[in-house]
């Protein structure tokens, strides 16, 4: 998938007798670029997660390392069972948060953003919360379910077109919003006492890749901590 810039036009026209040569404005786009930050973002204390280019601040899973690439700016999860960890050590600590990124499913594909989680070489992460990321795939828990937790049956977005994933978690409450629309608005219970997903426990995130035949890419990832506010 390439983005093509339409090429500036050139016109001509005749005054007087004499030619003029006429160059069409570039048109100034109000969306940035991809995989940046607006002045706008960094003064409200977005981080930006993925540079476009490589995996610099993240940490992949020993098993099936090979799941996860990137092509052409974005990061392509595809191939058998693997986990991409944010930090270096794939344990950033991060308390309340928002999170966005831009998602797209390469026909029916299943993938997973985890919130709450801790790094792991191998398997599906035993910690944290998986928020789904699946459309027109199989599964019956749809894209922004809390996978086995709080599902949703019909998916809010459309495979082979983007839409935008936003998270955010305040003290014991997960909402998540696909291309502006809320679709999941959870809280955890008082009495909730599964230790391993548990929204008391800071964590870092983790995108999925789930199967080979699941195609899922990521751009413009970034989050917000909200611990301060």
């Amino acid at each position: 998938m390439r983005w093509m810039l339409p090429s500036l036009a050139a016109a001509a026209m005749l005054v007087g007798g004499a030619t003029l040569s006429l160059q069409a404005e570039t048109p100034v786009s109000e969306d940035p670029a991809p995989n940046t930050l607006t002045d706008a973002e960094r003064e409200a204390g977005w981080v930006l997660m993925f540079n476009g280019e490589d995996l610099d601040g993240w940490k992949m899973s020993e098993e099936n390392a090979d799941s996860v690439s990137v092509a052409d700016g974005n990061i392509v999860t595809n191939g058998p069972c693997g986990h991409l960890f944010y930090g270096e050590d794939g344990n950033a600590q991060i308390g309340d948060f928002e999170f966005q990124a831009d998602v797209y499913c390469d026909g029916p594909s299943n993938s997973g953003i985890y919130i709450r989680t801790r790094y792991q070489r191998a398997s599906w992460p035993d910690y944290g919360f998986e928020c789904q990321v699946a459309n027109g795939y199989g599964d019956p828990r749809k894209t922004a379910s809390l996978y086995a937790i709080a599902d949703i049956a019909e998916s809010p977005a459309e495979d082979d077109a983007w839409f935008h994933y936003h998270i955010k978690v305040e003290g014991d409450r997960v909402r998540i919003w696909i291309d502006g629309e809320l679709a999941q608005d959870w809280t955890q219970p008082d009495d909730w006492n599964n230790a391993n997903r548990n929204l008391d426990n800071p964590g870092t995130f983790a995108l999925q890749a789930h199967d080979p035949g699941s195609t899922v890419l990521y751009r413009n990832l970034k989050y917000r901590p909200l611990d301060d506010e």
